[in-house]
C-alpha cells in the first residue's frame, strides 16, 4: 500500500493541453474515484498513473518515489481495464498467474498466491475453466485476480463495470467495494457514472475538460457543490437549476424567478454574498421540490413510477424541473401544480460565475 501524490500534472498533444496543471493526494489505503462526462480527462489521467501514457509536465509519486521516468512494471501497480484481456485458450488459474510467471517466481508461490486470490474472489471453483465458460461478471472476476495476485501498492480500475448487464453492475460494485476493504489497498478507479462514484469512494475527485472541479467525500459533493456543473452531474436526478434575482422583502430573503415562472418568489435562508439585486441560479434536488398551495406553477409531463417512489417530470416557465416523490401520487400529465422547497434546502450559486454562496 502507498500514498500518491499529484502535483501541477499536465498532458499534451501537440499544442493542446487536455490536463491541465492538476493536484491532488490519495491517502494509503484510501479509495479514490475519478469521475466526469466523456471527455473530461478521467481515463488519460489514469493511465498517467499507471505510466502508459507520457506526461508533459508535473510530478506523480508512488509511495516515496517519484515515478515519472519509470515504465509500468516497475511502478508496482496493477490495473483493470474495462476489457477483460484475457488469453482465451489459457485457464482462469493460468491467466491469473501469468504476470508472476513472466516473473519466473516459484510455480509454489505461483499456485499459492492464486489460490488465496481465487478464495477472495469466490473463483475456486472456476480455476480450471477457460474463460468463454465463464459469465461476463466471472471474467471481470479473473481479471480482478490476475491484479491481486501481484500484490501491488496502487490498483488502478479503468471503467472496469461498463460491459456488464444492470443487475451484475451493482453486484459488482458491491463486490469491488467489499475487495477493497478486506485488502486496505489504495485504489484509483475511473467512471462516468455518478452513483458508482457515490456508492463506492472514499474521496471523488470531479473532472470536467481537463480540470479538477471539486475533491471531497460523496455526501460532501452532493450536500455543498462548489458549483452548477458539480450540482448537476452529482446526484440522480440531477438538481433543478433556476434563474432568480435576490431581494429583500422586510427582513427576509427571497428569490424572484421572474416573468417565465410569473414572478414567483421562494424564501431563502440567510447566507454570505446574497445581497439585494444579485442575480443568482437557484439549485434544488428534485427530493427537496414538492407539490404545496403555492410556489413555483408547473404542469406535469412525465410521472415514473419505480415502486419505492415516483419521479415526477414538470414544465415550468420553458423548462424541465422534476421533482421525487416519496408517496404514490395520483398526478397525471397535464395536470398543474405548485412546487415549493423549504429555505434550507436551496442552493444558490452566483449567475455569472456559477460558483456556490456559501
Amino acid at each position: 500500500m502507498a500514498e500518491v501524490k499529484i502535483r501541477d500534472l499536465r498532458k499534451n498533444y501537440g499544442q493542446v493541453e487536455v490536463i491541465h496543471g492538476v493536484e491532488f493526494d490519495i491517502a494509503d489505503g484510501e479509495f479514490v474515484v475519478l469521475v466526469g462526462p466523456s471527455g473530461c480527462g478521467k481515463s488519460t489521467l489514469l493511465r498517467m498513473i499507471a505510466g502508459l501514457e507520457a506526461i508533459s509536465g508535473g510530478t506523480i509519486s508512488i509511495g516515496d518515489r517519484v515515478v515519472n521516468n519509470l515504465p509500468p512494471s516497475r511502478r508496482d501497480i496493477a490495473m483493470v481495464f474495462q476489457n477483460y484481456a484475457l488469453y482465451p485458450h489459457k485457464t482462469v488459474a493460468a491467466n491469473m498467474g501469468f504476470s508472476l510467471r513472466t516473473r519466473k517466481m516459484p510455480r509454489a508461490e505461483i499456485d499459492e498466491r492464486v489460490k488465496r486470490a481465487a478464495e477472495i474472489l469466490g473463483l475456486t471453483p472456476y480455476l480450471g475453466r477457460y474463460p468463454r465458460a465463464l459469465s461476463g461478471g466471472q471474467r471481470q472476476r479473473v481479471a480482478m485476480g490476475r491484479a491481486i495476485v501481484r500484490d501491488p501498492q496502487v490498483f488502478l480500475f479503468d471503467e472496469p463495470l461498463s460491459n456488464l448487464d444492470a443487475k451484475l453492475r451493482v453486484q459488482m460494485r458491491t463486490e469491488i467495494r467489499e475487495l477493497h476493504q478486506r485488502l486496505g489497498t489504495t485504489t484509483v478507479y475511473v467512471t462516468h457514472d455518478q452513483i458508482e462514484a457515490m456508492t463506492m469512494a472514499d474521496k471523488i475527485v470531479v473532472l470536467q475538460g481537463g480540470h479538477i472541479e471539486q475533491i471531497g467525500a460523496p455526501l460532501d459533493l452532493y450536500d455543498t457543490p462548489a458549483n452548477t456543473f458539480v450540482a448537476e452531474f452529482i446526484g440522480s436526478p440531477s438538481m433543478n437549476l433556476l434563474d432568480a434575482v435576490l431581494h429583500r422583502d422586510g427582513a427576509a430573503l427571497v428569490a424572484d424567478l421572474g416573468p417565465d415562472h410569473g414572478r414567483t418568489r421562494l424564501a431563502l435562508a440567510e447566507g454570505p454574498g446574497r445581497e439585494d439585486g444579485r442575480e443568482v441560479v437557484l439549485g434544488i434536488r428534485p427530493e427537496h421540490l414538492l407539490p404545496g398551495d403555492a410556489g413555483l406553477p408547473a404542469k406535469v409531463t412525465v410521472v415514473e413510477p419505480t415502486g419505492a417512489e415516483s419521479h415526477v417530470v414538470m414544465q415550468a416557465g420553458g423548462q424541465d424541473v422534476t421533482s421525487v416523490l416519496k408517496e404514490r401520487v395520483a398526478l397525471r400529465p397535464g395536470d398543474a401544480v405548485h412546487m415549493t422547497a423549504d429555505p434550507g434546502a436551496i442552493h444558490v450559486f452566483d449567475r455569472q460565475s456559477r460558483v456556490r454562496l456559501a
